[in-house]
């Protein structure tokens, strides 16, 4: 290497904090692509989803989390471990609070589990675009006097981008010389099955009412690539899995309005992203407290 090429950086962001406090949404601008889907609902994110965002100089791979937060069920203690687990494997940790809403008992919780670990450590206020500068200097100053030391301190908007150029930049200062983990061109490493499920489930998290999201469990059961007759054609079998049998009436709606226009919402936006001709295949299916039973858990990788 010549004394005059810059030394390539890499290594792996956690973001961490409450449910919907705009987690995803961040990793999507960061990206600078659709990578996690978003919602209004609590507790969307129920994986780890890496985002990838690569120049010729850094890789930084960040890991979207669960929204930590008090389960009520086997599917929110896995969801919190998840997040938890990824404190201490990463290089650097990104704590989220918004702008907008008081600092709570959650906040707290969380800030406590971050202070435990050497990685260093970076609070971040989101959602500047929707509180006053008062605000989100009030949220800087409480966060630093009782949330214990961060490394440094980013105020942004996931929404718009304003400020997280700022945040990269902190980022890429407390990453190490390292390879590039993800090939060029690679934003994530969600494969297309798993997209296209997701992206159903959000179509349907916007339409559906206030019972279903965490009843609602989205799946590719089958997928296939073939020949149609503009090209090449990627074809999901999507399943829903709902809890009780008045949830499937929901999820389908009237003539069964709900689900398609949640499948063709879900299909325009997957044929966007991956540039080919894309076919939806649904079905839902009732599958009793699947969020409560191990088995059913393991079996949707959840």
């Amino acid at each position: 290497m010549s004394d005059t090429e810059p030394t390539f950086l890499s290594g792996f962001v956690s973001l961490v904090g409450r449910p919907n406090v705009g987690k995803s949404t961040l990793v999507n601008q960061l990206v600078g692509r659709k990578v996690s889907i978003v919602s209004d609902r609590p507790q969307t994110t129920r994986s780890q989803i890496r985002g990838v965002r690569t120049t010729a100089t850094s890789q930084l791979v960040f890991v979207d989390t669960p929204g930590i937060h008090k389960p009520r069920t086997l599917l929110g203690e896995r969801s919190n471990d998840r997040a938890l687990a990824t404190l201490s494997e990463v290089d650097v940790v990104c704590f989220m609070v918004e702008a907008n809403a008081p600092l709570g008992r959650g906040d707290h919780y969380i800030a406590e589990l971050v202070q435990q670990v050497q990685t260093p450590r970076v609070l971040v206020v989101n959602k500047t675009d929707v509180a006053s500068k008062t605000a989100v200097f009030d949220h800087l100053a409480r966060a630093a006097d009782e949330f214990g030391e961060f490394d440094a301190y980013v105020p942004l908007s996931a929404a718009t981008g304003e400020g997280v150029d700022a945040l990269v930049h902190e980022l890429e200062a407390r990453m190490e010389p390292g390879p590039h983990y993800y090939p060029e061109g690679v934003v994530s490493d969600q494969p297309e099955s798993v997209l296209a499920a997701e992206l159903v489930r959000e179509k349907l998290l916007a339409m559906a009412r206030e019972e279903l999201p965490h009843s609602i469990a989205v799946t590719t059961d089958e997928f296939e690539e073939r020949e149609g007759r503009d090209g090449p054609v990627l074809a999901f079998h999507i399943v829903i899995r709902v809890e009780r049998t008045s949830q499937r009436g929901i999820v389908i709606g009237r003539g069964g309005s709900v689900l398609k226009e949640a499948g063709t919402a879900a299909r325009k936006e997957l044929e966007a992203l991956l540039g080919v001709q894309v076919h939806l295949e649904t079905r839902v299916k009732v599958d009793p407290d699947w969020q409560r039973r191990a088995h059913a858990l393991d079996r949707l990788g959840l």
